[in-house]
């Protein structure tokens, strides 16, 4: 583990048990870490940044034409900045959410599923549809790949989420634009919360403006080239019962310049159900409260103390938290 001012950098191309250990030691730590090892090229990185700063430098009415009112049940598109609210005040950004691209004909589009369908791209940015789609490509192996080092540390076999409720994931990608906060401001870009799902991976500009809660106070994670920043989310933490933690973090760009981030949200199948972890997964250090304070309120999924056998995701509880 390579320390860094605020969080660890675990390399998830290493051989043997040691990226296991090192994400168990983040995960009951803050929840976050910063990955390398991951295979993915700088370049696709470079080819969806200029396009999506190509994006956000449209004319609001012509990036309006991309509008999530215009997403229906697959929740994708555009929206401007103060279009989103974080604990009921608006965020400071602006963005564009997508997904898994699947035609009008695919069955889960057909049987009306939310999360599910076509992508919004804007015509004026032809470039950033095969950008778009290619990352997604990606960071789903990513994804994946941290999942099996997840289940590991679990004491789990490698295959664990990707045999079973990953093996057709929720996929939710998300490019924020975040203009300079105005000097001596009080906005947030988005304010302190937790992430509902299983994993999220960031890639962030050079801007900086990412904060993570831990015990010891707000800590910054700066971006590091190469890296992507992941942090677990509040169905990770049920599933463990309290074991590994979904933690609060908050952003702010005080850069003066122009912020953009790609969060990338990796989530089970929408139609699949999630049992309680088995073994030491869901019975380590049951019970324990928070120890932020912070309470990541109702989940479909099952913990050790609220559910045994199996449960059913709740997709209003999923949408409701997005």
């Amino acid at each position: 583990m390579t320390a860094t001012p605020s969080l660890p950098v675990i390399d998830i191309s290493l051989p043997g048990d040691r990226p296991a250990r090192e994400i168990e030691a983040a995960c009951r730590d803050t929840g976050f870490f910063y990955v390398t090892g991951h295979g993915v090229p700088p370049r696709l990185l470079a080819e969806l940044d200029a396009a999506s700063r190509a994006f956000f430098a449209l004319p609001e009415a012509e990036k309006a034409q991309i509008s999530m009112d215009r997403g229906g049940r697959a929740w994708r598109g555009y929206f401007p900045v103060g279009g989103e609210l974080t604990s009921g005040r608006p965020d400071l950004k602006e963005g564009v959410y997508f997904g898994t691209e699947l035609p009008d004909d695919h069955p889960r589009v057909r049987a009306g599923l939310p999360l599910h369908g076509r992508n919004l791209f804007p015509e004026r940015v032809p470039r950033l549809r095969p950008a778009v789609l290619s990352y997604l490509d990606a960071l789903t192996g990513v994804a994946q790949a941290v999942l099996r080092l997840v289940a590991r540390s679990l004491d789990l076999p490698a295959d664990y989420f990707a045999a079973g409720y990953t093996a057709e994931p929720t996929v939710l990608f998300r490019i924020f634009h975040y203009p300079p906060s105005p000097p001596d401001s009080d906005g947030w870009g988005v304010g302190q919360h937790t992430d509902y799902g299983l994993l999220t991976l960031l890639a962030q500009d050079g801007n900086g403006g990412l904060q993570v809660r831990t015990p010891g106070g707000w800590i910054d994670a700066p971006p590091l080239p190469g890296t992507f920043v992941c942090n677990i989310g509040d169905m990770l933490e049920r599933l463990t019962a309290g074991w590994y933690r979904s933690t609060l973090h908050r952003v702010r760009n005080v850069s003066g310049r122009d912020r953009l981030s790609y969060p990338f949200f990796f989530d089970p199948d929408f139609t699949a159900e999630v049992p309680a972890l088995p073994a030491r997964a869901r019975t380590t250090a049951a019970g324990e409260p928070r120890w932020d304070g912070a309470d990541p309120g109702p989940s479909p999924v099952p913990t050790a103390t609220t559910c045994s056998g199996r449960c059913r995701r709740s997709s209003r509880s999923w949408l409701q938290r997005h």
